[in-house]
């Protein structure tokens, strides 16, 4: 019996039986679109978040005052506090040659109003660096003038939403912002830049750290964001970065360095575990899949009988046979895998229509591996009913004993 032969004997008794086909196709498409659509999700939340982070800058070190804050640490003892960050600090730091930017932060929330219009919203000090660090863009106008950080400037850049809330159709450039009890000139509106890991810069206004510091009435600093000149860099100017700080601060090492690589490397492991572990539970369906093909390949056997004893009677070796069927399931389990690779599509499609906001991927190892495993699971599944059916004695299966 020839290749050919095989799979049109094949295709021929599957004709035979389209409810059995149409359990079988169903089964397997359900389990396929399940790992399909779950295995997208998992990828592209992988990526969203990684991606995220990725916008945060170009090889960026967040210097946070205190240590226990992310080595998990016993606590200050007897009252005893870090020391803040000052501006001072994040001077020093230009001291080390492998740092291309840096852009001290002060941040907190105040009401911000113009011609009795009045909007609380997040208010975020910094220099002319906190440009280059965040890689923001300008819609209008200019951004934070280049200064050592020490200048009170009564001057600030408003977010897209704030522009559109307070300014509406108005020209917002050159307008006077009340903050508190402070007046800020706008010079510059950004660019729509969206949310990043929750920091929306469209609901926000940038202003000098110094007038910062005088409007919430601090001299420490929230964090510095340091960008490195490369990513060899970046790990050299950690070192430096500790050692100082350390020498400021009388020889304590009270900061935590977090570097942009080891975020994003954390998170691409934790979600691709995720990955993994959500698509390995929907696979489950596909064992369900298969014991239905065992199940359905059991009856076909039996009620073919009579054609077995045939085909042996003809020739067929039981190697042939156990190709045979082998091949039928196959065959049943790959349409499955096609219609559950088409019906996972459809779901996608459906979903970023629903939430277009979140981009869904769907990586091609997924859709290779659905096959191998619908492929795998019908072979193996297939096996037993196969082997029946090569083991049976032509002149009793001819009786239909």
């Amino acid at each position: 019996m020839r290749f050919g032969d095989t799979l049109n004997q094949s295709y021929t008794a599957i004709k035979t039986q389209p409810v059995r086909v149409l359990l079988i196709v169903l089964a397997m498409s359900i389990g396929i679109a399940s790992v399909t659509v779950l295995t997208a999700l998992g990828e592209s939340a992988r990526l969203y978040i990684v991606n995220e982070f990725q916008t945060l800058g170009t090889h960026l070190v967040i210097v946070l005052p205190g240590r226990t804050e992310t080595t998990g640490g016993q606590p200050p003892i007897f009252g005893e506090t870090p020391t803040d960050l000052t501006l001072a600090d994040a001077n020093a730091l230009l001291r080390s040659r492998h740092i291309a930017a840096i852009a001290p932060i002060n941040i907190g929330a105040a009401p911000v109003s113009i011609k009795g219009l009045e909007r609380e919203t997040t208010i975020i000090g910094s220099t002319a660096d906190l440009r280059q660090v965040r890689h923001l863009s300008l819609a209008q106008g200019r951004f934070l003038p280049a200064s050592d950080g020490n200048e009170t400037l009564q001057v600030c850049v408003i977010g897209r939403t704030i522009k559109d809330e307070l300014f509406a159709n108005q020209q917002a450039l050159g307008q006077w912002l009340r903050i508190n009890d402070r007046r800020f000139r706008v010079i510059g509106v950004l660019a729509s830049e969206g949310q990043s890991i929750g920091v929306d810069f469209d609901d926000m206004v940038i202003i000098p750290v110094a007038a910062a510091q005088t409007l919430f009435n601090t001299q420490s600093l929230f964090r510095i964001l340091v960008e490195a000149k490369s990513k060899t860099a970046m790990y050299k100017a950690v070192d430096e970065i500790r050692a100082i700080i350390k020498a400021r601060h009388d020889g304590e090492d009270d900061i935590t360095l977090i570097t942009q690589d080891s975020v994003v490397k954390t998170f691409d492991d934790i979600l691709m575990a995720l990955t993994l572990t959500v698509a390995s539970i929907a696979s489950i369906s596909l064992a369900v899949a298969g014991i239905l093909v065992m199940n359905v390949m059991w009856v076909s056997v039996t009620q073919r009988t009579s054609e077995i004893g045939l085909l042996k009677a003809l020739g067929a070796t039981p190697r042939q046979l156990l190709w045979l069927f082998l091949t039928e399931a196959a065959m049943l389990s790959v349409a499955g895998a096609l219609s559950g690779l088409l019906l996972g599509k459809l779901a996608l499609v459906a979903l970023q229509t629903i939430y277009p906001d979140f981009p869904l991927y769907l990586p091609p190892w997924a859709v290779a591996a659905a096959l191998a495993v619908a492929l795998l699971t019908a072979l193996i599944f297939g096996v037993l009913p196969a082997r029946q059916a090569a083991k049976m004695d032509p002149v009793v299966a001819l009786s239909k004993r």
